[in-house]
């Protein structure tokens, strides 16, 4: 395909904060129509883009190539089989699906219909996780012990909305939210996990999901990682915090990215992932640590790994069998926080 048609169910801050300029700004990519009911939004996505607004998802199958599914979580896995049905290409945002076996189900449709699907995973794409993984590949750390990661807000009054005020129909939530980038981070890092222990709570008065998670995971290799997701931190912890055989990284601050983006910053624009000096992480110990500059980020390189495979067949940017791994230790961290207990992956 010379251009590919791209059709994104959602304009929310999903649709509208991150997919839509990333679509736009990857070259081969175009974005075409977009699913809104919201009048506002239908104008913003014909003048800033030049895309068609649709009412509902049916319109949107015949009008593009790629289907963006960034709607309500409880809705990605109707739209996904839907559009997968359509002979469409499909990215869902995390989480693909609120269980490990509905995400098998969909890996498995997308494979008979010879059709790619990835997931937006773009945490992967995040500076500090860049410069983490490109430390343990360089031996920089030694044997890994410990992995302490985290996305902590201090929110203690509720924004309202789905995510906090659904129950679990509507697969909200901070651990199928941010915990979906913790986890993914972790066994990408690290690998397979076989024993999950988790304590998740609800401790905002109107909020329906978790806000306030912890989860201690015990990888094949020895290693645990241990992950925080928390809207109650009023004092943020660092981000990362590795402990290795030959020294540690720690890194305060989270991935500029996001921010710029939302301050209406063009993803493909010099230095739009770069992170200042002052907010670098530190390599070595107590006694000699120096600062290691941080690797910039590029989310754009998730759409430049979608186009890439579906023009000329390279590997999808995300595995989706990845998540279907990851979903299966969110859910034993969930059956972990109901039983308190320890719980075996496989």
């Amino acid at each position: 395909m010379s251009e590919i048609r791209v059709g994104l169910v959602g304009y929310g801050t999903a649709g509208a904060v991150f997919h839509a300029p990333l679509i736009h700004a990857t070259p081969g990519l175009r974005l075409a129509a977009v699913v809104t009911r919201d009048p506002d939004r239908a104008a913003e996505v014909t003048g800033r883009y030049g895309a068609t607004a649709v009412k509902d998802a049916d319109d949107l199958w015949p009008r593009c190539d790629l289907a963006v599914i960034a709607s309500p979580n409880r809705t990605h896995v109707p739209l996904a089989t839907a559009a997968l049905e359509a002979g469409r290409a499909v990215v869902v945002d995390k989480p693909l699906a609120g269980t490990a076996q509905e995400a098998r189900d969909l890996v498995e449709l997308a494979a008979r219909k010879r059709l790619m699907l990835t997931v937006f995973q773009n945490r992967r794409w995040d500076g500090d996780f860049l410069t983490l993984r490109r430390l343990i590949a360089e031996g920089e750390l030694g044997e890994i012990y410990r992995l302490e990661s985290r996305f902590e807000r201090w929110r203690p009054r509720p924004k309202g909305g789905w995510r906090e005020s659904g129950g679990a129909d509507e697969i909200g939530g901070l651990l199928y939210d941010l915990g979906s980038h913790l986890v993914d981070q972790a066994l990408q890092l690290l690998g397979p996990v076989r024993e999950v222990y988790a304590e998740s709570d609800v401790r905002r008065e109107g909020v329906g999901a978790d806000d306030d998670s912890f989860l201690a995971l015990t990888h094949d290799s020895g290693a645990r990682s241990h992950l925080w997701v928390s809207a109650l931190a009023a004092q943020l912890g660092p981000r990362f915090r590795v402990l290795g055989s030959a020294g540690a990284y720690v890194k305060y601050s989270l991935d500029p990215q996001e921010d710029r983006l939302r301050a209406g910053a063009t993803p493909d624009e010099p230095g739009f992932g770069a992170e200042p000096e002052e907010r670098w992480g530190r390599l070595g110990t107590d006694a000699a640590a120096e600062h290691v500059r941080t690797e910039p980020g590029s989310y754009l390189d998730f759409y430049q790994g979608v186009a890439a495979c579906l023009t000329n067949g390279s590997p999808p940017p995300v595995d989706p069998r990845d998540v279907v791994d990851a979903l299966m230790v969110i859910e034993a961290a969930r059956r972990s926080a109901g039983e308190h207990a320890i719980v075996r992956v496989r």
